[in-house]
């Protein structure tokens, strides 16, 4: 754990001094960078998960940030229509807080910092957007578990991503029902391989989706 944050500390304290010396070097030479300005330049260092079983949690950190973040937005501001949807969302909504809290006192001093979240591509006055995006979170969050899993050394890690993928499954599933109804697509070939099995994606796959809606830039250079 203590090289995981080495690691980490090393990796910011590099962008950092880039980001500063990138700063000043405009000003000192007159150079107009459009948005930049110098006491931006640290904010605007990308903020790195780390490595090992460290940055695997990091990851899923930032997932259930995200999600929580998203859900948060959808119970405090819910769209018109049927409280049957938003009967199941607020029970959504408490588990990816909950999953997000225990991430995060897990970690503890290795902890990211809180991710600044941008959800201005969704109409949260729109049941068809809520839904769709809530849909997409879950089985990309899914997916991410399980490609995740892969590179977890410690088996008290393991077992409770294992856990937490399970949970995530399930709103998939409801998530899906409400979306769809019964029917092929409910488990359908978008999400399920010819064996029956799920989609496993790595970070490299993952955090290009999910950074969509995150303003806070942020890096997995060292997980696999």
């Amino acid at each position: 754990m203590q090289n995981d944050r080495t690691m980490t500390r090393v990796g910011r304290r590099d962008m950092l001094k880039w980001a500063g010396a990138a700063a000043a070097a405009a000003v000192a030479f007159g150079v107009d960078i459009p948005g930049l300005r110098l006491e931006e330049a640290f904010a605007q260092a990308p903020i790195d998960l780390g490595a090992g079983d460290t940055g695997v949690l990091n990851y899923a950190y930032a997932l259930e940030q995200l999600e929580a973040a998203f859900y948060t937005e959808v119970v405090e501001h819910p769209y018109k229509g049927s409280e049957k949807d938003m009967n199941y969302l607020r029970q959504i909504h408490s588990h990816e807080v909950e999953h997000r809290d225990f991430l995060r006192k897990a970690l503890g001093n290795n902890a990211i910092p809180a991710l600044k979240p941008n959800f201005t591509a969704v109409d949260f006055d729109s049941r068809e957007s809520v839904l769709k995006t809530a849909s997409a979170f879950e089985d990309l969050g899914v997916a991410a578990y399980n490609g995740g899993g892969a590179a977890i050394q410690n088996p008290q890690y393991l077992a409770v991503a294992g856990a937490i993928v399970s949970v995530e499954g399930r709103h998939a599933a409801t998530l899906r029902s409400l979306l769809i109804g019964d029917g092929v697509s409910f488990a359908g070939p978008d999400i399920i391989d010819g064996n029956g099995l799920d989609r496993a994606l790595p970070p490299s796959k993952v955090l290009p989706q999910a950074a969509v809606y995150v303003r806070t830039p942020f890096t997995a250079k060292l997980l696999p």
